[in-house]
């Protein structure tokens, strides 16, 4: 049996539908979407995102691992992707550590950039080859960052395997 699969959003998930708000990314670098790794190493199976509307600027969007260091967020919300009925997660919720919406991003000292895109359409996602998957060892911050010139609307959401 394969491992088990979570996934989080940047939002609280029992209140994600079709129509839920997006987050205002602001016109710097903003941390959209955290996750802080339990115990085990964590494994990113799929990242994406959507804007409400299309960018009239480049937008600058990281899937990025920064070691130690975490954005104060707004506790998130993980769900059961693969087996509902499986273990919860070892992912640490806080506001130190899994959620989004940063309010502050910390002193970021040294980074490891696992996905970039520069985009100015409406829409990302990127899944990874089977036992090619980034890893991200325990006690690491996982992060979809986002640097824009204005602010503009964004859901977005990881999906990975323990």
């Amino acid at each position: 049996m394969a491992a088990p699969t979570y996934i989080t959003w940047n939002g609280a998930t029992s209140a994600l539908t079709a129509a839920t708000p997006s987050v205002a990314t602001g016109a710097t670098i903003k941390t959209m979407l955290q996750i802080k790794s339990g115990t085990p190493k964590m494994r990113v199976i799929e990242w994406g995102y959507s804007f409400d509307t299309a960018p009239t600027v480049k937008v600058n969007v990281e899937l990025v691992e920064t070691g130690t260091v975490f954005a104060t967020v707004t506790q998130g919300v993980i769900a059961a992707y693969s087996d509902v009925t499986g273990p919860a997660s070892q992912a640490v919720l806080s506001t130190s550590g899994t959620g989004y919406t940063s309010s502050s991003e910390g002193t970021v000292t040294a980074t490891r950039l696992l996905a970039y895109q520069e985009e100015l359409g409406t829409s990302f996602k990127q899944q990874f080859p089977l036992n090619r998957e980034p890893e991200i060892n325990g006690g690491s911050a996982l992060r979809i960052r986002v640097t824009t010139g204005t602010t503009i609307n964004m859901t977005c959401y990881i999906i990975w395997e323990e």
